[in-house]
């Protein structure tokens, strides 16, 4: 078992599961021959749009703040989103018994603004051009006597991702390649402490928008850097830096990272409607673009896909497949 001095260990994805069990979508394993046919390998979808709020989210979430104390759960809990974690950690809150405050900025999707309240949390707006969500959120909760929820710098919120790559080893059997989207890292760490236990020689890669490639520029310096806010449609990934938490685990166990326009993201989405009858958003399509645009080498072997989220609003969705 590798244990780097990292934030969370494959023990800690492995107690996130069974924390997780009965309680998150054991969600599907997809496979498409056509599919297989247009990259020449064997592919595996992880389908985490058809996730609990939508998105792989769910588990991090849930697993965090699963394990506070009574007394801070009573506190209540903060988080700062640009969506799906903000559902997340709302849905998660509510499944708990606990009072749940999302900042989130002001120009995300009206679908997950709505989902968000609609599971009972407070919503807090903030300019994300003008003001630091993550300044917000700490004030709100030292204001409050709350505990902050971060997105993916967080033990519990890596621990708990890290299992939707771990049911797909244990549901697909070993795999050459997994290609994962990226935005903080959370996801990438915890697929990537998952791999390394249960398929060591696989490659993993992280995927992230041409527009927001902060994760390739620090891949390419051995450092965090960071870049302004992304313009990008995929609104999950406008992460600016990579976490200092997620880091470390990212460049000692993954492969690399490569980056997708986004018009690749659009026919990775529509790809994924016409073929695979699947509704992905932005962010969680662009994995899938990855593989369809040969950004990473994986003819001839078994690979799989994360399909991080469907929370993806009408209007949004049709412009994005061209309707």
């Amino acid at each position: 078992m590798i244990d780097a001095g990292f934030a969370a260990t494959f023990a800690d994805v492995r107690a996130a599961a069974d924390r997780l069990d009965g309680v998150a979508h054991r969600t599907p394993v997809v496979t498409s021959a056509t599919l297989d046919e247009r990259v020449a390998a064997h592919v595996f979808l992880k389908a985490e749009n058809l996730q609990r709020i939508g998105a792989f989210k769910f588990r991090g979430a849930y697993n965090t703040i699963a394990q506070l104390s009574t007394e801070r759960k009573r506190g209540g809990v903060v988080a700062f989103s640009s969506g799906n974690h903000a559902q997340g950690v709302a849905l998660a809150a509510k499944l708990l018994d606990v009072p749940a405050v999302i900042v989130m900025p002001s120009d995300a999707p009206a679908a997950k603004f709505a989902a968000t309240r609609g599971y009972g949390a407070e919503v807090v707006t903030y300019d994300r051009e003008r003001m630091n969500r993550a300044e917000l959120a700490a004030s709100i909760a030292a204001e409050r006597g709350a505990t902050l929820v971060p997105p993916y710098d967080d033990p519990g919120i890596i621990a708990g991702a890290g299992t939707a790559v771990l049911e797909l080893l244990e549901d697909a059997g070993a795999l050459d390649a997994i290609l994962v989207p990226l935005g903080g890292g959370g996801l990438l760490a915890g697929s990537c402490l998952a791999a390394s236990e249960l398929a060591p020689s696989a490659r993993i890669y992280g995927v992230e928008p041409e527009a927001g490639d902060d994760w390739v520029r620090s891949w390419r310096e051995n450092r965090i850097v960071s870049i302004p806010v992304p313009k990008t449609i995929a609104d999950g990934q406008q992460t600016q830096s990579p976490g200092a938490l997620t880091w470390p685990i990212v460049r000692r166990l993954a492969a690399g990272i490569v980056t997708v326009s986004d018009d690749e993201i659009r026919g990775a989405m529509r790809f994924a409607f016409e073929r695979l009858k699947l509704v992905l958003e932005p962010s969680g399509a662009s994995a899938l673009a990855a593989l369809l645009s040969a950004k990473a080498e994986v003819r001839g072997t078994r690979v799989g896909i994360v399909l991080s989220g469907g929370n993806v609003d009408p209007v949004t969705f049709a412009a994005c497949i061209g309707v």
